[in-house]
């Protein structure tokens, strides 16, 4: 069997309450299919033995911190932090065939966060999703829908955060609607301590002439994962899907996305970057589907990574998947390392080794970082990663 420890804690979590039966069904999704290993293709370069080793317990359910809650609250400035209750049943965000963590979510998640926007909705003031994760070796499956009404636009930020010997599994599934017309401006920031484990199940569905702005930043975690399934439904609807990730020591960042032009006359922008160091090793697999009749469609998608150390490893597999003849589509992948002339100028200039190098990775992540919609939250993540940085410096 796959996983067999992990899997007979999860059991044991799903078993300790009472089911609707759309989790019943979630949870025979996720048991039929099991954990996935190496020999599945999208988990090809992200084993998971380190979370089967772990015997994971329930939530405790206990607030946040105020030292932490004051910490993530500090990144955002001012912002919204209420939402309605998202209670079960509800289905899993991603096909439970093809994404069992998803369905593990759906299994287990008894309630989440429900964000629903009318036209009405100040959009100046931005929601704050805080998601804890207390220490220990715990499971939590945190959930949350977002509906931004027709004409209607909102930003939203869900943040994970977790106690500093945290070595829980943070198993979240997000589910974004459009209407027609809507925009939302939708970040996942997860920085969560480099003990614990992250995977990310992200959804949208846009309806015509609707702008999503969809970034994710993924600062943290021994282990992060985060696949996005983004579907443009109407025409005239536009995408732009960002990413930042960092790794460091013997971390493992690993995004898996999805856009589908399943309607004539849509756009999508992909931009992801990865700063990796030490022995970490970053995986990025980017697939853009255009679906038959789907014609005059632009899309265009890149992947960057920058390599500061020769033990780091990325993996990166863009991919293009064209059923229209009528389209303008392109993607793209670059790997290096920071470029020795322009060290070489910045020293000349009267700048040290250390102070060089930090400029040129800041400016390469600030590409991501200048798009957010917070200024609170780009000013903070520009001060993280100067502290991120500062390790190597020193050396």
């Amino acid at each position: 069997m796959r996983g067999v420890a992990a899997e007979l804690a999860f059991e044991r979590i799903f078993q300790s309450a009472p089911r609707e039966r759309a989790a019943l069904d979630a949870w025979r999704a996720f048991a039929e299919r099991g954990l996935p290993t190496t020999r599945d293709e999208d988990w090809r370069f992200t084993p998971l033995a380190a979370l089967e080793a772990l015997d994971f317990a329930e939530p405790d359910g206990g607030e946040i911190p105020a030292d932490a809650l004051a910490a993530a609250r500090a990144r955002v400035g001012d912002a919204r932090r209420t939402a309605g209750a998202l209670h079960a049943p509800f289905g899993a965000v991603l096909e439970a065939k093809l994404a069992p963590f998803s369905a593990l979510n759906a299994a287990l998640a008894e309630r989440g966060a429900a964000i629903d926007v009318s036209a009405d909705c100040e959009r100046s003031v931005p929601f704050h999703l805080v998601r804890w994760l207390g220490g220990g070796a715990q499971l939590a499956s945190p959930r949350a829908r977002v509906t931004v009404r027709a004409g209607a636009r909102a930003t939203v930020i869900e943040h994970f955060v977790g106690a500093p010997d945290a070595r829980s599994l943070s198993n979240s599934a997000t589910d974004l609607v459009l209407e027609r017309g809507a925009e939302l401006h939708y970040v996942q920031l997860q920085e969560l301590p480099e003990t614990a484990f992250h995977v990310s199940s992200l959804a949208s569905r846009q309806a015509g002439d609707s702008r999503l702005h969809m970034t994710s930043l993924a600062l943290g975690a021994r282990l992060s994962r985060v696949q996005i399934a983004a579907t443009l439904e109407g025409e005239g609807a536009e995408l732009e899907l960002d990413g930042l990730y960092l790794g460091r020591g013997a971390q493992h960042p690993d995004h898996h996305t999805t856009i589908d032009h399943a309607a004539p006359h849509t756009t999508s922008r992909e931009l992801f970057k990865g700063i990796l160091d030490g022995r970490a090793h970053g995986v990025f697999h980017g697939r853009v589907h255009v679906r038959p009749g789907a014609q005059k469609i632009d899309a265009a998608q890149t992947n960057r990574a920058l390599l500061l150390s020769d033990g780091a490893v990325i993996d990166s597999k863009p991919q293009l998947e064209i059923y229209a003849d009528d389209v303008k589509c392109s993607h793209g992948a670059s790997i290096g390392q920071l470029d020795p002339d322009a060290l070489f100028y910045l020293r000349a200039r009267g700048l040290d080794l250390a102070q060089a190098r930090a400029l040129l990775t800041t400016a390469f992540a600030r590409e991501v970082l200048e798009r957010l919609p917070v200024a609170a939250l780009r000013e903070s993540l520009e001060r993280t990663l100067h502290d991120w940085l500062a390790p190597r410096s020193a050396r």
